[in-house]
């Protein structure tokens, strides 16, 4: 089913329940569902489809962002109606809404925001406050002990490692596997390649 589809069948606003539909329909499953946890209201979320004009388009509204802003490896055609960006969002809240459990359950989402999160303009501390606010701990650590296998180094995520704490438990094994992040080039005629995390191409 399409991302817009899929987030339209559920109301990721206000409050977080399901929206009256016929009988035969399915909810779409969540983030948050998918990995045993409960959702909670996310005040992002809120402010994000407020100011972006995507209401309850803001799923695909944000992979069309983090895609505009160096999440190029997730290029795809969005549809033209849906808003511009708006500048006054920073990078850090459009990766961490994208990382929320109300957000579909659509791997992409994850990816891209991993992609667009391991840009030098991110700012760590930042991050880790915003993560914490929106209780997105369990997946940015997820990644961060992904990009931990491919590049220890790289920003934001070794801070991340050192400073975010998850507050509970999770099936991170839902979650995307550590080579979804990376390009895993391999044999070569010149030999192996190591793994390249992805980072923004801007």
């Amino acid at each position: 089913m399409p991302l817009r589809q899929k987030a339209a069948a559920y109301d990721i606003l206000l409050p977080m329940e399901l929206k009256e539909q016929a009988p035969e329909q399915a909810p779409a499953t969540t983030l948050a569902h998918k990995l045993g946890d409960t959702a909670h209201v996310s005040g992002l979320a809120i402010r994000l489809a407020r100011l972006s004009g995507a209401r309850d388009r803001l799923p695909e509204w944000l992979l069309k962002i983090a895609v505009e802003r160096g999440a190029k490896h997730y290029q795809r055609e969005f549809d033209p109606s849906l808003p511009p960006d708006n500048p006054a969002i920073s990078d850090e809240e459009i990766g961490v809404a994208l990382c929320l459990g109300q957000m579909p359950d659509e791997p992409w989402l994850i990816r891209a925001a991993a992609q667009l999160l391991s840009s030098h303009r991110v700012e760590p501390e930042r991050l880790v406050r915003l993560a914490e606010m929106e209780r997105v701990e369990p997946v940015l650590l997820h990644i961060a002990a992904a990009c931990e296998r491919v590049s220890e180094a790289l920003e934001p995520w070794a801070t991340l490692r050192r400073r975010l704490h998850p507050r509970r438990t999770v099936r991170t094994d839902a979650l995307p596997h550590w080579t979804r992040f990376a390009i895993l080039p391999g044999l070569t005629r010149d030999g192996y390649a190591p793994p390249q995390w992805l980072t923004p191409r801007e």
